[in-house]
């Protein structure tokens, strides 16, 4: 939708958002989830992710309910949300998105090709976006056999916790990766909601920038 109808996209989000005029913040949004969780559908889930906590989105496992609580934050404005649908319009002209599991995007690509991996995090996500059943080993071996091919591959991944007091352990083979770059992710997106208020300079966080080229 954010490339062939855009403003169809903006209106989803304007009708939800306008809701909270008329009614709270909390109320507008436990609306727009009974709507979401008795039909399942993009208009209602787009404004779900501006509004609900931290943007982390939780499905219950065993039916699909989604379940994340709304923000403590008021969602961005419909003004705000229409500029940056239409810059990112303009970004993905030449984008074409597939739904479709990993291993299967890694087969179909060919040598020159450039993959980019961000999977959950083993140190931090092993309960989100479905990480249960994610299995790093198997990643990492469909990177060294598009490497062989000749595919490049970036992955983001756990780099270091506790700003700099912990540095995540991960089965990663030797000469797998020729480089690896650290980047400053701030302070902890999880700690900032468990230890509200506080400043968290000693929760600073780097990830791992890993680059088969």
């Amino acid at each position: 939708m954010l490339k062939n109808n855009p403003k169809t996209l903006i209106d989803w989000y304007a009708e939800r958002y306008y809701l909270i005029e008329a009614k709270t913040k909390e109320e507008a949004y436990a609306e727009v989830l009974y709507s979401y969780n008795a039909n399942p559908n993009g208009a209602d889930f787009l404004f779900l992710t501006r509004s609900c906590y931290g943007g982390i989105v939780r499905f219950r496992k065993k039916d699909g309910y989604m379940s994340t609580p709304c923000g403590v934050h008021d969602p961005i404005s419909v003004e705000s949300f229409s500029k940056r649908v239409m810059e990112w319009k303009n970004r993905l002209k030449h984008v074409d998105f597939q739904h479709c599991d990993y291993k299967y995007a890694f087969n179909e690509a060919k040598s020159g090709d450039m993959i980019y991996c961000d999977p959950p995090y083993s140190h931090s996500q092993s309960i989100l976006y479905g990480a249960q059943d994610f299995k790093l080993s198997e990643l990492l071996y469909e990177i060294s056999i598009a490497k062989e091919r000749g595919v490049k591959v970036a992955l983001s991944i756990d780099g270091q916790k506790k700003s700099g007091n912990y540095i995540c352990d991960l089965p990663i083979p030797d000469n797998l990766f020729n480089n690896e770059i650290y980047i400053d992710c701030g302070r902890s997106m999880l700690r900032r909601f468990q230890r509200e208020g506080e400043t968290l300079e000693d929760d600073q966080v780097s990830d791992r920038l890993l680059l088969s080229y």
